[in-house]
């Protein structure tokens, strides 16, 4: 696949510039350590590569969260329909991502702003690097964080519940650093995202981070979360709270994942889950997500026959690719822009609806934020009518209809409305957080599959076609996948500390899809 080429590609060309870093007078055309120290050169100029590179592309992003979760569905039958989207590994590269293109040349960073006394670039990168590796235990578990670096022959990972209070207290530094520093205008040159080098802004960052980590305990350990969510909720500082704080970054001239693989490549379509909910719910954003099919196509939405589109089952059955091509490809203004969103304030105000339920101090009314983080999706998506959706008490998610091959087809298992009901369960309040959260963040979908294993939220259907079995682990029916395994590379070249690592997952676990991470308790209750 194409992407592939470009990964190994952009991780060698990196490495050969960061390789030059200490050289200096060998070649006349190479830029010198003299000239990169000017402006700060040396220590800002890797920072627009590592905020890109904490998204993933195609192997990464379309064919793991995207399908998993029903936000995109292929219409390709990779490598004879046995893939990850049905639940056989073929490709893990998030890994080599993370590490080549954040882990590595945020050590540099690092190195250099302490030998060039220029420390608050060293912070930046700290909080970058836990935001990429952040992403990364959440798709793997435990992971090489804190012996990073070493040159030992074996290098160990962290255990998750050893890595987390590790990210709270390097937070803790981070944010005091930029506390002391607040007017600092360094940044400026070298910041790839609509912040534009504040530091104010950056610190918002941290907090809604913490937010969003302490949150994934709330299960596995409510006592530390409660602990750090309230720490973020009350940090002067702040959370990202409008959709002008929201973390957006440059895509660098790039094309958005999801519009190349879509409109280029003709690998990924929308998603059924999303035709289910968002069709379901009459829900503006839907237009803003996706493009409408042509009349000339209205016999594959025949179902809904005034609503024009068409999703993918999550793992569905394709005996050809030109079968499912027709169906409903993203908005066409993907092709052009030129940011993406990595965290909003609309999940915030989801994380503040949840810790309210969860009685956590400063987190406000739930059904305020539950509402609010609804406005603030609309409004950032630029989807109009969001007072009546949050007024609507009936309407539900409706079931899918494959017009190719009725294998695909599902029942809607979620049959939560919208308005908020005071006299609601917390746990069915939950439901309709989760479920909101869920149905914003399109483009952002780890996150989403964090909230699934965690709380089982939103209900949705595992694959439709399941070749799990025991190459890399095995799904029972229904269920859904729970991890990535760990990379070749490493099982083969760092094998002591694999089978440590998967020693640090619990009492019988297995290096497989099938092994729940430490925060994922597999209690159905979440109160």
């Amino acid at each position: 696949m194409k992407q592939i080429f470009f990964i190994l590609v952009s991780l060698i060309v990196f490495a050969a510039c960061t390789d030059n870093f200490t050289e200096t007078n060998l070649n006349p055309y190479q830029i010198s350590d003299e000239t990169l120290k000017q402006d700060f050169n040396l220590v800002g100029s890797p920072f627009s590569n590592m905020i890109f590179n904490l998204n993933g592309h195609q192997v990464e992003e379309d064919l793991c969260a995207d399908n998993w979760m029903g936000y995109m569905g292929t219409p390709t039958d990779f490598v004879g329909n046995v893939n990850n989207t049905t639940y056989y590994i073929r490709w893990n590269s998030f890994w080599g991502r993370e590490y080549g293109s954040v882990m590595s040349p945020a050590r540099q960073v690092i190195r250099l702003a302490g030998e060039n006394n220029l420390p608050l670039f060293a912070t930046w990168a700290k909080l970058v690097r836990i935001y990429g590796m952040s992403k990364l235990t959440a798709v793997h578990g435990p992971i090489i964080y804190s012996q990073y670096g070493t040159t030992a022959n074996s290098i160990l990972y962290d255990k998750e519940s050893d890595l987390y209070p590790l990210f709270f207290k390097q937070l803790d530094s981070i944010q005091t650093d930029f506390n002391a520093n607040k007017t600092y205008t360094g940044f400026a040159k070298f910041d790839p995202t609509n912040y534009k080098g504040s530091i104010t802004q950056w610190q918002k960052v941290v907090n809604s981070l913490r937010l969003r980590l302490a949150m994934r305990l709330s299960k596995v350990d409510p006592a530390q979360a409660k602990t750090q969510g309230e720490k973020a909720l009350a940090d002067p500082a702040g959370l990202i709270t409008t959709n002008a704080d929201n973390f957006v970054n440059s895509l660098n001239g790039n094309k958005i994942p999801v519009a190349q693989i879509c409109y280029e490549w003709d690998d990924t379509r929308m998603g059924a889950l999303m035709e289910s909910f968002l069709i379901g719910y009459n829900d503006g954003r839907l237009s803003k997500y996706f493009a409408p099919m042509p009349s000339s196509s209205a016999s594959l939405y025949a179902d809904h026959p005034t609503m024009p589109y068409k999703g993918v089952r999550n793992g569905a059955y394709i005996k050809a690719k030109a079968d499912h091509v027709p169906f409903s490809k993203v908005n066409e203004s993907f092709q052009t822009v030129q940011t993406r969103r990595n965290f909003t304030a609309a999940e915030v105000a989801f994380l503040k609806a949840e810790a309210g339920l969860r009685g956590w101090a400063g987190a406000g009314d739930p059904k305020t934020n539950y509402e609010n983080g609804i406005k603030l999706s609309f409004e950032d998506w630029g989807a109009g009518s969001a007072d009546a959706y949050l007024a609507d008490k009936t309407s539900k998610p409706i079931n899918y209809v494959d017009p190719i091959d009725a294998r695909n087809n599902f029942t809607a298992l979620s049959t939560v409305t919208i308005a908020w009901n005071d006299a609601d369960s917390d746990e069915l309040k939950l439901e309709k957080i989760i479920t909101q959260k869920y149905l914003n963040t399109f483009t952002n979908t780890v996150e989403a599959w964090v909230d699934f294993r965690r709380t089982g939220y939103p209900k949705i259907p595992a694959a439709a076609k399941n070749d799990s079995n025991g190459d890399w682990g095995i799904i029972p029916a229904g269920e859904s996948i729970k991890r990535m395994p760990f990379v070749n590379a490493e099982r083969t070249g760092n094998t002591a500390a694999v089978t440590d690592a998967v020693s640090k997952m619990g009492t019988g676990a297995k290096d497989d899809i099938a092994t729940r991470l430490w925060w994922d308790t597999g209690k159905a209750a979440n109160f």
